[in-house]
């Protein structure tokens, strides 16, 4: 197609900085630049009609790691890492928090359940217990995690639950929109369906090659996050996560965020309706995809869970299923650096987008001032 001289002056000249990725850390990245450099030409490509990627395809947990988890990343994590770690969600949350307002986001801190399905597991968390509290003591200035009992009534697991008194929730759709919200009046332009194929730099600049178009910008931020390795060459793997959703159920008393074997699945109550997410752990092979979909056989296991655990005297129908693409590896520090002369990249959220989205979108328009 041929553009128009106005469009192309208007859309695709003298671009100061192009963000590939509109989901979390792509619209915090032109916040902060519009922030620092309110002049700037600034243009966001997004290949999805919505954001693509996990922002707004989220379960909307404001959460920072179940005992469980943070157990678990100690084995392959100093406990300065695991400290930094859950002390950048915090700072992501708070920024996130700060940025559009928790009613706009329906932000509320109902705290967060991790359900053990055993003795021996639940006694094995319970060990580390003051541990844990111990090192997040600086960040949170009391303990973070206790213990409660079952009073949700769940089957098949054990009959106290851990509890982290400092996780919330939000709604991830109202995030997305209040974000695109936020940049737009600030003047960034935001493309949408619009994918972006290579990019070669020279001294100057970046010529930019996209599906529909090719132009060049000034510097280039890469925030695709599962999707990264197919601009980049990064330690970053995508990660599906598959999620259903209930039709409305009377009388639905589950309030809070739950967690369920190491934070590999995950529930809450939203307009009286179950959203139920994970299984990625029953085949890590086939969910290391960048392909939008469901299986049977986590599909199978996700409805097992909710009529033998999470609703076992409760009469439920499935509205709807869905996915999300995450960046995961082998390590959980999100990769925020300088790639080339005019290029940067702010990707691998390990699934925490929501987290520390916020974070790594500001700390991403920062490389440029260094």
């Amino acid at each position: 197609m041929k553009y128009s001289y106005w469009e192309l002056k208007e859309w695709f000249s003298n671009i100061d900085f192009t963000i590939v990725g509109s989901g979390i850390v792509g619209l915090n990245c032109a916040l902060e630049l519009k922030k620092k450099h309110p002049a700037a030409k600034i243009v966001i490509l997004e290949k999805g009609m919505l954001p693509q990627g996990a922002s707004t395809k989220n379960a909307g947990f404001a959460c920072f790691g179940s005992l469980s988890e943070l157990i678990d990343d100690l084995s392959s994590h100093t406990e300065q890492e695991v400290y930094n770690l859950v002390e950048n969600r915090w700072k992501g949350l708070q920024l996130l928090r700060s940025n559009l307002g928790d009613k706009k986001i329906d932000f509320q801190q109902n705290k967060g359940f991790e359900l053990c399905d055993s003795e021996t597991f639940f006694e094995e968390c319970i060990s580390k217990k003051e541990d844990i509290n111990k090192l997040l003591k600086p960040i949170f200035k009391t303990d973070v995690f206790s213990v409660s009992d079952n009073t949700f009534n769940f089957k098949k697991v054990h009959n106290r639950y851990i509890v982290n008194n400092f996780e919330g929730q939000i709604d991830t759709g109202k995030m997305g929109y209040e974000l695109i919200q936020k940049v737009q009046k600030l003047g960034v332009k935001i493309l949408n369906n619009i994918a972006v194929e290579s990019f070669t730099e020279d001294n100057t600049d970046i010529e930019i090659t996209t599906d529909k178009i090719t132009f060049k910008t000034a510097k280039l931020f890469i925030a695709t996050n599962g999707f990264a390795n197919k601009l980049l060459e990064e330690k970053v793997q995508p990660a599906r996560a598959q999620v259903l959703i209930t039709k409305p159920i009377k009388n639905l008393q589950i309030k809070g965020t739950f967690h369920l074997d190491k934070g590999y699945y995950y529930f809450r109550n939203i307009d009286d309706r179950i959203l139920f997410g994970g299984g990625r752990n029953l085949d890590f092979k086939t969910e290391e995809t960048s392909e939008f979909g469901q299986t049977a056989i986590i599909q199978n296991e996700l409805e097992n869970i909710l009529k033998t655990t999470i609703l076992p005297n409760t009469s439920f129908e499935i509205e709807h299923r869905w996915s999300g693409i995450m960046g995961v590896g082998d390590q959980k520090k999100a990769i925020v650096k300088q790639l080339s002369n005019h290029v940067f990249c702010g990707v691998r959220l390990g699934g925490m987008g929501v987290a520390i989205g916020s974070l790594v979108g500001k700390e991403l328009a920062e490389l440029i001032n260094e």
